[in-house]
């Protein structure tokens, strides 16, 4: 008797066994298959799309490309000997700097111009850092060095088509730059507009605490007589809502009859709406690129995408009466000359749509007829994020680091369709390039070409965007929410034939988000 019921408890321990592992064997599973290498290379993660080509030969590429699922990150090189580095996409190296700047990173608590300390970065002692000033086609060249920035640091020129070499992206184009070291960056300013830098190096903490600055590229042409210019870049310090690391308005004086160009700069993790009290207004431009005939608005709200600009155009009025720009809130910017005390506007039931703003011009290529099509599906589901578990999102079914890579040849017209089922809205953000909305959800644009850099998918909405491949290198292509890029929401856009000698993580640190 006794010999059965021990017969009978190794059964029943077996069959335990074998349900334990029946349970836990994919979970586990799920799990190793989540984990990253301390140091990898991006070129090594997940899978290659091609948009419906077939692959160049020698294009540079890991093995598994032809294995979209379950690729993972295999570890292995993937690199040819004849690709290009990302290194050697650089203006001509003999060429004299029209604009020089040194940025010095610093970590200390900063006094913002109203007085309160926080703790954070400073470039050159101030945050936000000095706005830099070029006119286009001028070569700009800035010496970073990081004094005190335990982390590293990098400098990302947000929305500047820059070469590959100077993007700024840690462990992809550079190394960071460690304490006591520098690095140079150095790029013509082809396009003139509003743009901002901020570090690409652990940039979820960094550019919250203040590694920032603007960047104005001013048109070759001198602008019209009567026209004043001024920066109004947002961003809040724990918590603290500033402009320019001012809380409270930032005054401008404008005498009657000028035009004023605010450049707006919302370097935060979500969607901000501007709008004007006291006058009407036009918007000039979006994310550096001018409208094509913006006709005059008044009580409606332009919705300015994390990371994204818009440039609005007031024209004062003769009676001398002040007007406030307000951005995100009762403060922002109050132009005047002699009284700067306008009462605040509530924000507009009118929100200003750019699909339809404007008028049409041509694009310079036919996005109909693109060499390559790809779909950018952001999702959400449970699972492991580096061993993590929670719930991550995902792109094209599958979480970080199995994610796609898109290659492209250079010359390609490329068209990208952004569909957003993750139910929280995305602020996506493609390095290198502008893109051209074509249409939302369907809908057609029917305005004037909006250009971006920066676009808010909201939830259960769709976008199709289209650009010419016209920037060799290897480009991030992620959400601008800081945040989301930490949980997994990035991918890369690839030129075939391109290589980099850079990897996330190793003794560098590089971690690029």
């Amino acid at each position: 008797m006794n010999e059965i019921r021990r017969r009978g408890a190794r059964v029943r321990l077996a069959v335990a066994g074998a349900a334990a592992v029946a349970l836990l064997g994919p979970l586990v599973w799920l799990w190793v298959g989540s984990l990253t290498p301390d140091t990898y290379s991006v070129m090594d993660m997940g899978y290659a799309d091609y948009g419906g080509r077939k692959p160049a030969p020698a294009a540079g590429l890991p093995d598994h490309a032809a294995h979209p699922r379950g690729a993972g990150m295999h570890g292995h090189a993937g690199h040819t000997p004849s690709g290009r580095s990302v290194t050697s996409f650089t203006p001509d190296p003999g060429r004299a700097a029209d604009v020089a700047v040194t940025l010095t990173a610093r970590r200390e608590r900063i006094r913002l111009a109203g007085g309160r300390s926080v703790d954070g970065y400073t470039l050159n002692g101030t945050s936000p850092g000095p706005v830099i000033h070029a006119t286009a086609g001028q070569l700009v060249q800035v010496r970073l060095v990081n004094e005190s920035v335990p982390d590293g640091i990098t400098l990302h020129w947000h929305g500047v088509d820059v070469p590959n070499a100077a993007d700024g992206v840690a462990g992809v184009t550079q190394d960071a730059v460690r304490m006591g070291g520098s690095f140079v960056y150095r790029f013509v300013a082809d396009q003139a507009g509003t743009f901002w830098y901020h570090s690409h190096q652990v940039s979820h903490e960094q550019v919250r605490r203040g590694l920032l600055g603007a960047l104005v590229v001013a048109p070759a042409a001198r602008p019209p007589a009567r026209t004043v210019d001024t920066v109004a870049l947002l961003h809040l310090y724990d918590g603290v809502r500033t402009v320019n690391g001012r809380e409270g308005d930032v005054r401008v004086r404008a005498l009657p009859g000028e035009r004023v160009r605010v450049r707006v700069i919302n370097t935060e993790n979500g969607e901000t709406p501007v709008w004007v009290g006291g006058a009407p207004f036009r918007l000039v431009a979006v994310d550096g690129t001018d409208l094509h005939e913006p006709a005059p608005v008044r009580d409606t709200a332009v919705p300015v995408t994390a990371g994204g600009r818009a440039d609005i155009e007031v024209t004062m009025p003769e009676d001398g009466s002040p007007v406030r720009v307000h951005i995100g809130g009762p403060t922002g910017v109050v132009l005047g000359s002699r009284s700067y005390d306008p009462r605040p506007a509530p924000r507009p039931a009118t929100t200003l749509d750019p699909l339809s703003y404007g008028r049409p011009a041509p694009i310079g290529f036919d996005p109909d007829r693109p060499d390559r099509r790809f779909v950018y599906e952001i999702g959400r589901r449970p699972g492991f994020l580096d061993g993590r578990p929670g719930v991550w999102w995902t792109i094209n079914g599958h979480m970080f680091p199995d994610v796609p890579m898109f290659v492209v040849a250079e010359g390609d017209v490329v068209r990208v369709r952004i569909a957003n089922h993750s139910g929280e809205p995305h602020p996506m953000h493609l390095h290198g390039h502008h893109a051209v909305v074509l249409a939302r959800d369907g809908v057609r644009a029917t305005g004037s070409p909006w250009w971006v850099d920066s676009l808010e998918v909201g939830a259960g909405e769709s976008y199709d965007i289209a650009f010419v491949a016209d920037n060799p290198g290897i480009w991030m292509d992620h959400c601008h929410n800081l945040p989301h890029a930490t949980e997994g929401l990035v991918a890369h856009l690839m030129y075939e034939g391109v290589t980099t000698p850079f990897t996330v993580g190793g003794p560098d640190g590089n971690a690029p988000e």
